[in-house]
């Protein structure tokens, strides 16, 4: 089979000819239809990653058709299609497995780094990692609800607010903009917030009911006209903005950050103290939880932006995701 590995940090990705891979007991073989890039795949690049093993083929975003199962892994059947996600595979004995919080699991997998991902016409997963993709959406847009889709959806769906409940949006992007349409197909008052005025169309056509630009207006002090935010989404890395943003959140409100950044960003002590607020976060989610997504996604509608493009032109559309040129989600094809 074909792939695209890194061989060491730092380097391009090479277009390698590999064995196909064949599935231990516990695991499905899937023939790769489509891979998202995901700019956590930076992390297998760039060697951010510890304790990351070379040579690697990354992809944790991943759709296809099972083609062989392991002895044990009779859940799954040829010719189905699945998915695989950023979490790969749980252990199942240490403690937050043993409580039913896999996605906390300490010997936790992740699809692409603890092993070979879907930037290859083959791969492997444990079966535990595998979802189920609905006939409605099609492999190419599947492939990013499988991580940017789950990790809006899925923390969206575990805070407190109720339809009805005011959820602003910060940053209209690769997350972002999934996140708009969840939260106006949950029944929530959706505000987007942007730095652009190019963007305020897109939100209120994804399904915005207001739309802030944060460089011309207060953001705090627009969501508080609007009585206070049940919960703000961060999605996008601007910690300045993320910072000054918690001021718009209303009574109990809820700071979700989902912004994957190293950065930091300051809250004062007082801003959470009146009112009960809160900051929090949230990983992605399990299997299970995916295959809510994908379902959800499809009797709603919801679905990604995305650019295609082949296996062949792997490096180009690396570069055009992680130098923030896509709109929005950048997926390989294995058509």
């Amino acid at each position: 089979m074909k792939a695209a590995q890194i061989k060491k940090a730092g380097n391009d990705f090479e277009l390698v000819d590999m064995p196909k891979p064949e599935p231990a007991s516990d695991e499905v073989l899937i023939k790769v239809e489509a891979c998202g890039i995901c700019h956590s795949d930076a992390m297998v690049k760039d060697g951010l990653f510890p304790g990351i093993e070379y040579p690697r083929v990354p992809g944790h975003e991943v759709v296809g058709i099972v083609e062989k199962t392991g002895k044990d892994a009779s859940q799954w059947k040829e010719g189905m299609r699945v998915g695989v996600g950023w979490h790969g595979g749980h252990c199942f004995t240490c403690d937050p497995c043993r409580r039913g919080d896999f996605i906390n699991c300490e010997n936790a997998k992740i699809a692409g780094i603890s092993y070979d991902g879907g930037y290859a016409e083959y791969m492997t997963a444990p079966q535990e990692a595998i979802a189920k993709v609905p006939d409605e959406l099609s492999s190419e847009e599947a492939a990013p609800l499988l991580c940017a889709g789950i990790t809006t959806f899925n923390s969206l769906r575990n805070t407190d607010a109720k339809p009805g409940d005011l959820v602003a949006v910060q940053g209209i992007g690769g997350l972002g903009h999934l996140a708009v349409q969840y939260a106006a197909k949950m029944g929530f008052k959706t505000v987007a917030i942007s730095t652009s005025d190019d963007k305020e169309k897109l939100a209120k056509d994804l399904g915005a009911h207001h739309f802030i630009n944060a460089k011309k207006q207060n953001a705090a002090e627009e969501l508080q006209k609007m009585g206070g935010a049940r919960v703000i989404v961060a999605t996008a890395p601007n910690t300045d903005i993320i910072g000054d943003i918690a001021h718009g959140l209303g009574l109990e409100g809820n700071l979700l950050v989902l912004a994957a950044t190293g950065e930091t960003f300051e809250v004062s002590p007082f801003t959470l103290i009146m009112g009960r607020k809160k900051v929090s976060g949230w990983p992605s989610g399990t299997a299970k939880d995916s295959e809510d997504t994908l379902d959800f996604s499809a009797m709603t509608g919801t679905t990604p932006m995305i650019e295609t493009y082949p296996l062949e032109k792997v490096n180009e559309a690396y570069d055009h995701m992680i130098n923030n040129k896509a709109r929005f989600r950048t997926v390989l094809t294995f058509k």
